[in-house]
């Protein structure tokens, strides 16, 4: 049987509801190697984020003293030990945006007020933190530099799970290490076809630093951000379709789940992880169910999950696209992003004009006036093109033939994703007929 090396990655993130579950599902697979978790604001405030990576490893802890034979089930939670590093506190410009609306103040829908148990047994600023996470001083951007730096070549992949400021600040700090040498970006963000969740055009995690979108896809300079063939953007038109019915939540993990009405408790024999994954999902339930859902969708989750199956490839393809397994599909598209609109800041202006029809870069209006002038007869009262001045994007890397950002359109599916999700990080099954 064949054994496939395990993918190193760096994972930065803002938990986050979603983002602990995706974490969970990192922890709880092999073919995975964390070498860090870089945090960020996002979500909710930088040292919120600190705190919960370190309540997951504690909820882990506390799980298996209680079921040890579930040691085997997070393969990456003993060996070799992640490191953990501040990230950003804030974008690159501009006001710090949260979204506190949807996942509390702590990040996992106000966990440490209504669970005094699944407190931080030890202090965030502690030294000593967890014994299997090595804290470091370093910046979350220099940490990613030094791994980028000590690992081989295009073999790390970077799962972007919040805002992308941490991958601008390694870029600004070295961009030709971080250019020659990652393997890949999975990144979760940005909406194309689809509404917003943060507003009726953005996603979150562009809107809270559309900067830095703008740095890593589409810089003024066509060598300054990430190489387009070893970056793949998971948008919400993929990552919502897939989600996790409560429905099925209650019936093969926690029967006992309900609203933030009726919190869950840790002493009626639940496993101390579910117990943990119930205390924060009873909040994300009551908002769903606000919006008319009784799910939640997975949207990092899905980022883990494309890294899981997708490793970096060496040498990638002549069409400029990331190589993704069978099951797996992207498409190329053109965007570009709004940085300082009132209402729209985090859209992803998408390109939909015919890809042949206009050079790259080009102002409509000027080239059909240059059309008319050059290949029309007008005689002295013949009405002719002005060349009306709009605002047109200038024609740099990121429009030049053959670029545009690796959009995922298709996985193997949201019940391929439930099914493992499920029994990875729960060990249940989501056979029906069990």
């Amino acid at each position: 049987m064949l054994v496939r090396e395990k993918i190193p990655v760096i994972i930065d993130t803002d938990p986050g509801v979603d983002d602990v579950i995706a974490i969970l599902l990192a922890l709880a697979s092999p073919e995975l190697d964390i070498l860090a978790f870089i945090v960020s604001f996002g979500n909710t405030d930088v040292n919120a984020s600190y705190a919960n990576i370190l309540k997951v490893y504690q909820a882990i802890s506390v799980h298996l003293e209680h079921h040890p034979d579930d040691k085997n089930r997070f393969p990456n939670f003993f060996g070799s030990n992640p490191i953990l590093a501040r990230g950003a506190s804030g974008p690159l410009h501009g006001e710090i945006h949260s979204a506190h609306y949807f996942h509390g103040r702590d990040g996992l829908g106000g966990i440490t007020e209504r669970h005094p148990d699944l407190d931080l047994k030890i202090s965030a600023g502690n030294p000593a933190l967890h014994p299997q996470l090595i804290p470091t001083d370093k910046s979350g951007a220099e940490l990613a530099l030094e791994l980028i730096r000590s690992h081989p070549a295009r073999s790390i992949t970077y799962i972007a799970l919040g805002p992308l400021t941490n991958l601008a600040w390694a870029l600004r700090l070295d961009a030709a290490t971080v250019r020659e040498r990652i393997g890949l970006v999975v990144c979760m963000g940005g909406a194309l076809d689809v509404p917003g969740n943060t507003g009726p055009v953005a996603e979150f995690n562009f809107f809270a630093d559309p900067y830095a979108v703008k740095e890593v896809l589409l810089p003024s300079h066509p060598d300054a951000g990430i190489p387009l063939d070893r970056f793949i953007l998971a948008p919400l038109d993929i990552t919502t379709p897939h989600e996790l019915p409560f429905s099925i939540y209650k019936e093969k993990v926690d029967p006992l789940l309900e609203t933030s009405a009726s919190p869950s408790v840790g002493t009626c024999g639940k496993p101390p992880l579910t117990h943990f994954t119930s205390s924060f999902l009873e909040m994300t339930r009551e908002i769903m169910l606000g919006f008319g859902k009784d799910a939640m969708e997975l949207h990092d989750i899905v980022a883990v999950w494309c890294a899981i199956d997708n490793p970096p490839v060496a040498d990638e393809g002549g069409d400029g696209m990331p190589t993704l397994r069978k099951g797996w599909k992207s498409l190329k598209r053109m965007f570009d992003i709004e940085r300082t609109g009132e209402l729209t800041r985090g859209m992803l202006v998408v390109d939909r004009r015919d890809q042949t029809a206009y050079p790259p870069g080009a102002n409509c209006a000027e080239v059909q006036a240059e059309l008319e002038r050059h290949l029309l007869d007008h005689d002295a009262l013949g009405s002719t093109a002005l060349p009306v001045q709009v605002a047109v994007e200038p024609p740099d890397g990121t429009r030049e033939s053959g670029q545009g950002v690796a959009c995922i359109i298709e996985t193997p599916g949201p019940e391929a994703l439930l099914q493992i999700m499920l029994e990875r990080v729960w060990g249940v099954s989501n056979n029906r007929s069990e």
